[in-house]
């Protein structure tokens, strides 16, 4: 079985709490025709230099029934600066237009199979998984892009039409799981394409 959750699987439900103090489970997202999960953190420079790109995206598609969820699964103690409270911190300044979840135990970055942040799932409406991989081909440095993925996976599954690239392979920084040694990853854990 694939580390990573496959295209046509449906999405895992997940319980956790929001930088608003609330708690989330799949259910709360149901008022959403399509619904986009993505692992982010606060300090990874990937993250950081497509966050801009990744907001105008998640503006554009709101009035279109897609729903945004980012996931922040790191263990603070491997980055501190990834810590619940830096996570409150960061919405208070960027006001991003999405749900932030803490995933401390990191069991649902295991479900999912995240491999890096930031990394993409969208789900249509019967939550099965029509893409999966990266947002944009430069997240680093954003202005520098070429190709939006998610753009056009959210256009074609929003415009009645076949996701034409279900797989591509998230860029970014690795999650920094509990334990290890920053730069780890499960062996389990392989490219999507």
């Amino acid at each position: 079985m694939a580390f990573t959750l496959q295209p046509g699987q449906k999405a895992i439900d997940f319980k956790l709490k929001s930088t608003e103090g609330k708690e989330y489970n799949l259910d709360d997202f149901k008022n959403f025709t399509y619904l986009v999960i993505f692992f982010t953190c606060n300090h990874c420079p990937y993250v950081i230099g497509s966050d801009e790109v990744t907001r105008s995206t998640a503006d554009k598609y709101l009035s279109r029934g897609v729903g945004f969820a980012a996931i922040n699964s790191n263990s603070e103690n491997t980055y501190a600066e990834d810590s619940f409270p830096n996570m409150i911190k960061r919405m208070e300044k960027n006001k991003f237009p999405w749900i932030y979840l803490y995933d401390k135990t990191q069991e649902v970055a295991k479900a999912y199979g995240a491999l890096r942040t930031p990394h993409f799932y969208v789900f249509n409406e019967k939550r099965q998984l029509v893409y999966t991989g990266r947002g944009v081909d430069n997240p680093r440095d954003a202005g520098k892009t070429v190709i939006n993925d998610l753009d056009r996976v959210l256009h074609e599954l929003t415009s009645g039409k076949e996701v034409s690239i279900k797989l591509t392979n998230p860029i970014g920084c690795n999650v920094k799981w509990d334990g290890r040694e920053k730069h780890w990853m499960p062996a389990e854990a392989s490219d999507l394409v």
